[in-house]
């Protein structure tokens, strides 16, 4: 291919020149003055100056000053790369393909989302049968430089109406719009400051979601810690919604709410840190109807009358210990996921009128790998991650295996889900060497057919993935897959982006990026890291990595970075990490730690003040894997020790680049401000410390098409400008 010729040969030429290249990339600007300030606190006894707390105002107008300048400086340097166009020209003429969604089914229509290549956001379609697919919802209207987003819709259970979430500039705070779905006309008045939320119906009389009172400081960052379950009725205002579960008599930071696909329960779960739930449900069949209906009653008001929202509301498991989830209902049975006596997670049945532990009967076991069930077809749909990657099994409803669903390889699966009375799935299977690509599965026969092939430009005979397992600093076994073109010569010359995550339970597994193939083209080799801290080997890996325990994570990623040298995939000189939210976490760490491991470091949305996170927004519920700086002086200490913040010294640091958004209120920017501020001033080198703040942006979701890549093309020219390639 033409353009691999031109990658090698840019990188060749980079190459030749890397001497001078580095040369060029030194920062001779001049950062934006940052006041400091006299704050300081006390944690038992300890006094820690925090000079840049007036940057945790997001409202003030020298707080958007000083955003202001720090673009102005990025942007400057950025634009000034050579080859940066080159890249950015390449990364869009790759993106530009038509993106499919699996494909599901809600009343008479079948669902789909559709990006054409480049818009902004995908657009949301439907057929009926062999019928031409039609417009839906098409979110690039919903504003006009693309930065409103759609964030889930949910149906009825016969289709007619819809219920969908927009987020405004990347926002967590988002607004519910009901629509008729025959005429796509709006059928009630517009829900405002839902938050943290799914979308549940009840019938066609209303549906269930989660909000928190909206702030009475910053929206953007006051802290939220009392979620609540409410019931909006069709056709009456939000502040008749009817409270369920939360507030005062049952304060919890998270609660969510849904109905099972029979209408007979509705399922609870409140929780107060993101690890641990409790579960209760709520039946809604009401047995005593009045007999005084007769035959004229409407089959609304029939309806209406067999369904009851304020029965008894009924504890199946308290406290925080472990977690659960029903995920199917029966003849008044409940499907319940858990990890009680079972850190990997199993599938229990039980009567739902004696719901509680002590009658819980084992329906698919524990193995020695991480479980995630689905359903669909009346078959449950096991999905294990067995050392990173997936294997799917069918399971009927007795808990007997029927077959292993075969996937094209080594990869990632997901989908597998569906409605009771359908006979066919679909799952979308990608690796690192695999676009994204849509199956159609037959539940009957156990046979998978291609329904939609990736369109992206891609060969992947012309790379290779594998898996390699080295060992951390107390001796763990932990694996990471590397990606590459093939023919890679192992001379430590290779320009190498390291990725991790490491916490929260959640796992890093498999997947096709068409911005990472930009980097391999020109010869770059993409690490993945399994570290501890993550889900991938169940509750005991998670487990591993949290409170007094997260050195694992750095540690583990410090370990990968040193293999891969010991190994001349790379070397400190071409060698770069990256992360996101806790991974941005993980970069600041290790970047403090060991700054003299890296050439170029970016930490993208990252939990950087490990003593002021729980401040803001529902930081506090972050405390399972972090604990924090109040629970007492050993945990203090222990966060003070690696708080990136708390950290930065006088001395040489990497090539850094830190990525926020002036809308993130997941991770206030406040973090990625007072890190970039601190590196700033203690920066004793040319190595540069930037910070790029994007306007109506969130934490990650919902950006548009053009921001994306225009960040990811800042990104590749910075790496390869500041390891001399460019």
């Amino acid at each position: 291919m033409k353009v691999l010729i031109i990658g090698t040969s840019l990188l060749m030429a980079g190459m030749a020149a890397q001497a001078q290249g580095q040369g060029q990339a030194a920062f001779t600007g001049q950062y934006p003055e940052t006041k400091k300030t006299t704050q300081v606190d006390d944690y038992f006894g300890t006094k820690v100056a925090d000079p840049y707390r007036w940057l945790e105002d997001d409202r003030s107008e020298e707080t958007k000053e000083w955003v202001v300048a720090q673009n102005k400086v990025t942007s400057a340097y950025i634009s000034q790369i050579p080859g940066r166009d080159v890249i950015k020209s390449r990364l869009t003429e790759l993106w530009n393909y038509k993106k499919y969604s699996a494909p599901f089914k809600e009343g008479d229509y079948t669902y789909f989302y559709l990006n054409d290549g480049l818009q902004n956001q995908s657009v949301l379609y439907r057929q009926k049968g062999n019928d031409k697919p039609e417009v839906f919802l098409d979110p690039n209207k919903f504003s006009a430089d693309g930065t409103s987003s759609l964030q889930g819709i949910d149906f009825t259970k016969d289709g007619s109406l819809a219920a969908y979430q927009v987020s405004e500039g990347g926002s967590d705070w988002r607004k519910v719009i009901v629509i008729d779905t025959k005429t796509g006309q709006k059928v009630d008045d517009t829900l405002h400051d839902v938050k943290f939320s799914g979308l549940s119906w009840l019938h066609n009389m209303g549906f269930y979601y989660s909000s928190y009172d909206k702030p009475k400081g910053s929206e953007l960052s006051e802290k939220t810690q009392i979620h609540k379950l409410y019931f909006h009725k069709l056709g009456t205002p939000q502040s008749e919604d009817k409270l369920i579960f939360g507030g005062d008599a049952t304060p919890r930071r998270y609660i969510g709410g849904g109905v099972t696909e029979d209408e007979n329960f509705l399922v609870i779960s409140a929780s107060n840190a993101t690890y641990g739930n409790e579960l209760y449900i709520q039946n809604l069949r009401n047995t005593d109807v009045p007999s005084a209906m007769g035959s004229t009653a409407t089959p609304k008001q029939i309806m209406e009358a067999y369904t009851k929202i304020d029965g008894p509301i009924v504890p199946v498991v308290t406290g925080f210990d472990y977690e659960q989830n029903v995920v199917y209902s029966d003849n008044g049975k409940l499907y319940i996921e858990t990890n009680q006596d079972a850190p990997n997670r199993r599938l229990v049945v039980v009567d739902a009128a004696t719901p509680t532990k002590d009658n819980w009967k084992t329906l698919i076991p524990e193995t020695k790998f991480p479980l995630s069930i689905s359903t669909c077809g009346h078959k449950f749909f096991a999905q294990y991650i067995e050392d990173a990657v997936s294997k799917v099994y069918q399971y009927g409803m007795d808990g007997k295996m029927e077959k292993e669903i075969k996937l094209p390889g080594l990869g990632t699966a997901g989908g597998f889900s569906g409605k009771t009375l359908e006979m066919e799935t679909y799952y979308t299977y990608t690796s690192y060497v695999y676009p994204a690509t849509i199956f159609k599965y037959d539940i009957s026969t156990g046979k998978s057919e291609l329904y939609k092939a990736s369109g992206v430009q891609f060969d992947p005979k012309l790379y290779e993935s594998k898996q390699l397992f080295y060992k951390s600093k107390d001796g763990q076994k932990i694996p990471m897959i590397v990606t590459y073109k093939k023919g890679l010569v192992l001379n430590g010359k290779n320009p190498l982006l390291l990725y991790g995550y490491g916490g929260f339970n959640i796992s890093l597994t498999p997947s096709f990026s068409v911005s990472n193939l930009v980097f391999m083209e020109r010869g770059g080799v993409y690490a993945v890291a399994n570290l501890r801290g993550g889900g991938e080997y169940g509750d005991k890996w998670h487990d591993a990595g949290i409170k007094m325990k997260k050195q694992n994570v750095f540690n583990d990623f410090i370990a990968a970075a040193e293999y891969l040298i010991a190994e001349k995939y790379t070397s400190k000189e071409y060698l770069a990490i990256a992360g996101a939210s806790n991974g941005g976490l993980l970069i600041g760490a290790c970047m403090t730690q060991r700054p003299d491991l890296y050439r170029v470091c970016f930490p993208t949305v990252g939990v950087l003040d490990m003593l002021r996170y729980n401040k803001f927004t529902a930081g506090a519920g972050w405390s399972y894997d972090y604990g924090t700086a109040e629970d007492s002086k050993e945990m203090f200490d222990y966060l003070y020790h690696y708080s990136p913040v708390h950290n930065v010294k006088k001395q040489c640091y990497p090539a850094t680049l830190i990525t926020t958004g002036d809308h993130d209120d997941r991770v206030v920017p406040a973090h990625s401000f007072k890190f970039a501020a601190s590196l700033q001033a203690a920066q004793s080198c040319k190595n540069p410390v930037l910070i790029n703040i994007e306007t109506k942006a969130g934490h990650g979701a919902g950006k548009p098409t053009d921001m994306l890549i225009s960040e990811q093309a800042d990104k590749w020219a910075f790496l390869f400008w500041n390891m001399g390639l460019l």
